[in-house]
């Protein structure tokens, strides 16, 4: 199992990024989280196989169509101590 916490930056706000993300994660498999941030970028916390959080990582790159990410910061070293819920959630 490995987490990461990746900050997308770009239009990636109000073109449906979230909800794709979960479809996403839901088609891999991985658990964890979405959510919009106040300076415009897009949070998420995901959890799984190294496989299934590097493909995740990967489509996070581009995103959903009408989506266009600039820049891409992953944390690798996200802590496995706290526990994520079953799922991937769209936090608002």
């Amino acid at each position: 199992m490995v987490r990461r916490r990746v900050v997308v930056r770009g239009q990636v706000q109000g073109v449906g990024y979230r909800w794709a993300a979960r479809d996403q994660a839901v088609a891999l498999g991985v658990t964890g989280f979405v959510q919009n941030l106040r300076d415009g970028s897009v949070l998420a916390e995901v959890e799984g196989s190294a496989a299934a959080v590097d493909a995740m990582v990967q489509w996070m790159r581009s995103g959903p169509p009408g989506a266009t990410v600039t820049s891409i910061e992953i944390d690798a070293d996200a802590a496995l101590d706290t526990p994520i819920s079953a799922g991937f959630e769209i936090r608002h």
